[in-house]
This record gives structure tokens, C-alpha cells and sequence, in this order.
């Protein structure tokens, strides 16, 4: 067990730092850890509004530093932290500081601040991870100790670990550590990257990473957007991040608004596409989740492929691309442009592939379980060894099944836990038919599809702003693709309608009994003809939905089969 940090709580102002001085002067222990030994501090500003502006820093000399803050540094940032009068300082100091691990608690303080929500600004935005040092074990308990005293000063500005960790903007920035795999993808892509930058001759500059769900793509894509707008050798660049999923979106939105980059730089591929040619373009395209571009026409995208669009729009693009979370026929590649575009990355050096699974937490036969369930349509005897991070769950009654969500999800250790379903049940949101709401019919239970319960107003947040999983009327509603695809959930429960059944010992898919009209409607080929993917898209549906949760996973299924099978599985 190492030792408690040293936090003092000062005002930022001169006087405040020379009385500190004569104060520590008399405590020779503590003196020395916080005046000789590398110190972090966190200077903090609070609004009318009860949001705060805060500067993350570290430094081997607290009072120099903090005197050249207040009367030398001249950045906008500092003059809006220096004339407001109610500005705050907390110099954290431990025995065990060295260089190496400030640098780490500075990296992991600005990810836990950029992700609470009354935190606005977080002005400090450089990242420098470290690697192994003789102090690096310690990082994580250290950290922790250092929160929770912090939040004995102040619970707003320093909520519960766990809440924070359980966020959207959490899972999603840019200042998480980057696995030895995801540094690897990041030097390369920097260094292609680079290299397109500076030939002014080169042509298709694509990199795409490949990766199925919970491989780290979303952290390595906004490391990379991150560091492509802060790094002084891109600085004069022009880089955007697309997304083509709304409430992933209004994810980056938030962190670009905290991190102060502008929020033209995070938009759709259509409005990307609109507003830039092949002679106006952007220097650097990021663009996530990029499977669910388009590749052919409609109402808001008149063109025949987003991707091919961007491409030609930008100096190089690093894309995002997981076939098996392609949903609609909107996006459906052509096998054979599939193949094309995937063989000339790979050609070109230019194929990355993330195999690394970081989101479910259990071990090996556990995730093969669930593989095998999705891709080979086979039910295996759940392992029984997954008990202690990681469990699956098969419920007799759909209605025990929302309880054990709603319970899960009260009690905030466990995180948020959301109710999800595959699309079976009619959903339309410009008419409801004389009904208040459409729901999700099983059984004894009936409850709202997504995004329909009205969003809570309470403490000065916008929900309308935030995920539809961190949004808290949501508990009360179950969430489709559509809504999920992208995020995280502590457990996950997922309700398998009839869409999905189990026949001669095998797990088949049926279009007719599907609602989502994207997957199940014909997609024209490039030869004219007409052709269903609604299998295909119902088992990549399946996909997204199976692999939401990090710590269980709950399954109900419609199907009388399919249920008495896992049923058995579990026994």
C-alpha cells in the first residue's frame, strides 16, 4: 500500500503562494514534497453557472511556475483564469513523484476532468503518456487516492470514480493510455500520414484500421484527431473527424467544445462532402465508425460512395472499418469493391489491423462463447469461469430480465446498464397511430423504443446534448443499433426477437420478421439487379448489440427455441 498524496487547497493569487511558503517553511515533511520534490496542480475557476475552467499542469517548481502563470503568461487561456477573482489552486504532492509518474497523474487527471460534466474548459491540452518506470505500478492507486481527496474539497468538480468512468466523454477521449497495440497503429498512421502531407503528387491517400467491436478504434481516433489539432507539426493543418452516427457525434462534439476546438472540425461526411472539392481540401479526414457510410444515394446523399467522395476531398484520411457492423443497405459494399478497397490499402502498406479485444471484460472462452453464438450460429455450455468480471445471464421471463438492468443500474459501482433489442418491433417517429409511445412488446413486458421518453431537465445539463445511454430517462426505454452502436455499457441486456431462431440445431436469421426496413429492403446492385442482405444485416445487428457490455451480458430471447437452448447452455 503506498501513501496518501499531499493536497493543499490555495487561493491563485501571489500573496496566497508566498503565505503557503511561510506556512510549509514549519512542516519540514510535507515541505519537502511539495517545494523540492515534481508536484501537479490543478488551477480551477468557477462560473456563475457552477461550471468550472480548469488547467491541469506539473511542474519541478511550484511557486516559479505558478508565479510565471500569473504574471508572465499572456495565452487567452490564462487571461480568463487570471482575472477571475475566485480562482483556486490544489498542489498535489506524494514521496514517490518522479518526473515520469506527475507526467502520467497530469495525462490521466485531464482525461478524468474533460469527462465531468460541469467541468466547460479544460485549458492544459497536452498529452505525454509514459512508458515503464520504477514507479509506474503505483500510477493507478496513487491516482485513486488523489481523487478521493480531492472530492472530499469539492464533489462537483471531483465526482464519484466510478460515475466518471462510466461516461460517454470518458470512454471516447483522447487521453487515455494508448495499449501497446493502438501506440504501434498510432506511430504508423502518423508516419503515413506525414509522409501524404508532404507529397504534394500523391493520390488515394487512404489508411484504414480494421477492427470488430471493442478492438480501441474510438480511443485511437481521437488520439489521433487530438494530437492532429494540437502537435505543433500539424498545427497549421486542417484535420476533421466524421462520424456518421448521431449520438457518437455529440460525443466528440463535447470533447472538442471542453478541449477549445472548434466544432466545424467534428461533422457528418455529407456536410463534409458539401462544403469541401477536389480543389478545396482538407489536409487530414478521420473518420470513425466508417462502415456506416454510405455507398449509394438518398434524400441527404446524392452521391454513389461517401468514402470514395471524402477521399478525393482530402490529402489523406485515416478510416475506421469493421464490415461486421455494417446495418443498412445504405451501406452495403459491393463484395467485389469491398475486396478492391481492402486489397489496395493492403498493397500500399496502408491496412492496419486492431486484434485486441478491450471492451468485454472476461477471459478467452468466455469471448469465444459469444463469438461462436454470432458467427457460427452454435450454442455452447456457457462457461462457467466467468464469474468474477465478466458474467452471461440467460433470463426465463423478459420482465425479470428489464429488472435486473434497473437494478444494475441503480447501483452506480456497477455503472449504466441499459436495456437493447434487435429491431422486430414497428417504430415510427413522425407517427405513432393514436398511441402514446411505440413499444417493445414480450411477454409481461412494454416498454418505449428509443428515444421517445421525454429528456429530464435537472442541474444545468443539457441531455440533449449527451448520449442516449447516459441520458437518465433512458433506464425506462430500450435501445436499438441505432442508438448503441459505438458506446460502451457496464451490462448490457439484450432482448433477441423473433427475428433471430434456432432450427435443426443451428441459429438462422429471418427477414420477415424484422422491422428495420434499412436492413430488410432490396439493395440495387451495380449491375442494375436487386438483391436482400437482410440475413447478413441481422446477424451484424446482433453483433453490435451482443458486444455492448463490459462486465455481463443478459439475454432474453423471443424465439421458444432458441430460448430453450440457451436455457440449457446455461444449466
Amino acid at each position: 500500500m503506498v501513501d496518501n498524496p499531499i493536497i493543499v487547497d490555495i487561493g491563485y493569487t501571489n500573496s496566497d503562494i508566498r503565505a503557503l511558503t511561510q506556512q510549509m517553511g514549519e512542516l519540514k515533511t510535507e515541505s519537502k514534497f511539495l517545494f523540492s520534490y515534481p508536484t501537479v496542480y490543478i488551477i480551477n475557476t468557477e462560473k456563475k453557472s457552477r461550471e468550472y475552467a480548469v488547467y491541469v499542469g506539473e511542474t519541478n517548481d511550484i511557486v516559479r511556475r505558478t508565479k510565471e502563470h500569473i504574471n508572465v503568461d499572456k495565452r487567452d487561456d490564462w487571461l480568463e483564469i487570471n482575472s477571475t477573482v475566485n480562482s483556486r489552486m490544489y498542489i498535489i504532492g506524494h514521496k514517490h513523484f518522479n518526473k515520469s509518474l506527475t507526467l502520467d497523474i497530469e495525462n490521466r487527471l485531464m482525461l478524468f476532468l474533460t469527462s465531468v460534466p460541469h467541468v466547460k474548459t479544460v485549458f492544459n491540452r497536452r498529452t505525454n503518456q509514459q512508458g515503464d518506470y520504477y514507479t509506474s505500478t503505483e500510477v493507478n492507486e496513487i491516482f485513486s487516492k488523489i481523487w478521493r481527496k480531492l472530492r472530499e474539497k469539492n464533489e462537483k468538480l471531483f465526482p464519484l470514480e466510478s460515475i466518471v468512468r462510466d461516461s460517454a466523454l470518458f470512454k471516447a477521449s483522447p487521453f487515455h493510455k494508448l495499449t501497446d497495440e493502438q501506440k504501434n497503429a498510432s506511430v504508423v498512421i502518423k508516419s503515413k500520414v506525414t509522409k501524404s502531407l508532404k507529397d504534394n503528387n500523391a493520390t488515394r491517400n487512404l489508411v484504414i484500421v480494421e477492427g470488430e467491436a471493442g478492438a480501441g478504434k474510438t480511443v485511437l481516433m481521437s488520439n489521433l484527431f487530438y494530437d492532429f489539432q494540437v502537435g505543433q507539426e500539424y498545427e497549421a493543418k486542417k484535420t476533421f473527424l466524421l462520424v456518421n452516427h448521431d449520438q457518437q457525434q455529440k460525443v466528440y462534439l463535447q470533447i472538442a467544445k471542453k478541449l477549445g476546438i472548434n466544432k466545424e472540425y467534428v461533422c457528418k461526411p455529407t456536410h463534409f462532402i458539401n462544403t469541401h472539392s477536389e480543389e478545396n481540401k482538407a489536409d487530414i479526414v478521420i473518420i470513425d465508425e466508417a462502415h456506416l457510410l454510405l455507398t449509394q444515394g438518398k434524400q441527404s446523399y446524392r452521391g454513389h460512395n461517401q468514402l470514395e467522395d471524402i477521399v478525393k476531398r482530402a490529402r489523406v484520411v485515416v478510416a475506421v472499418f469493421d464490415e461486421k457492423q455494417i446495418l443498412t443497405t445504405e451501406q452495403y459494399w459491393d463484395e467485389e469493391e469491398l475486396s478492391k478497397l481492402l486489397d489496395h490499402a493492403e498493397e500500399k502498406d496502408n491496412l492496419i489491423r486492431l486484434k485486441n479485444q478491450l471492451r468485454i471484460n472476461a477471459d478467452k472462452e468466455t469471448i469465444n462463447w459469444i463469438r461462436n453464438f454470432i458467427d457460427n450460429g452454435k450454442i455452447n455450455v456457457i462457461p462457467e469461469n466467468d464469474s468474477k468480471n465478466y458474467k452471461i445471464r440467460i433470463f426465463e421471463k423478459a420482465s425479470d430480465l428489464y429488472n435486473e438492468i434497473q437494478e444494475k443500474n441503480r447501483n452506480q459501482k456497477k455503472g449504466i446498464s441499459r436495456l437493447v433489442g434487435t429491431y422486430d418491433w414497428e417504430f415510427n417517429r413522425n407517427k405513432l397511430n393514436n398511441q402514446d409511445y411505440w413499444n417493445v412488446n414480450v411477454g409481461d413486458l412494454s416498454i418505449p423504443w428509443n428515444l421517445q421518453l421525454p429528456v429530464e431537465k435537472a442541474k444545468k445539463i443539457n441531455y440533449n446534448d449527451i448520449s442516449w445511454a447516459e441520458q437518465p430517462q433512458t433506464i425506462n426505454e430500450i435501445g436499438s443499433t441505432y442508438t448503441v452502436q459505438g458506446f460502451d455499457l457496464n451490462y448490457v441486456g439484450v432482448i433477441i426477437g423473433p427475428s433471430v431462431k434456432y432450427r435443426n440445431g443451428k441459429i438462422v436469421f429471418d427477414p420477415s420478421k424484422s422491422a428495420n426496413k434499412k436492413a430488410i429492403r432490396n439493395r440495387t446492385l451495380r449491375d442494375g439487379s436487386k438483391k436482400s442482405f437482410g440475413e447478413m444485416f441481422i446477424k451484424n445487428e446482433l453483433n453490435v448489440l451482443m458486444t455492448r457490455g463490459v462486465n455481463g451480458l443478459y439475454i432474453f430471447a423471443v424465439d421458444e427455441e432458441l430460448q430453450n437452448m440457451l436455457l440449457r447452455a446455461a444449466k
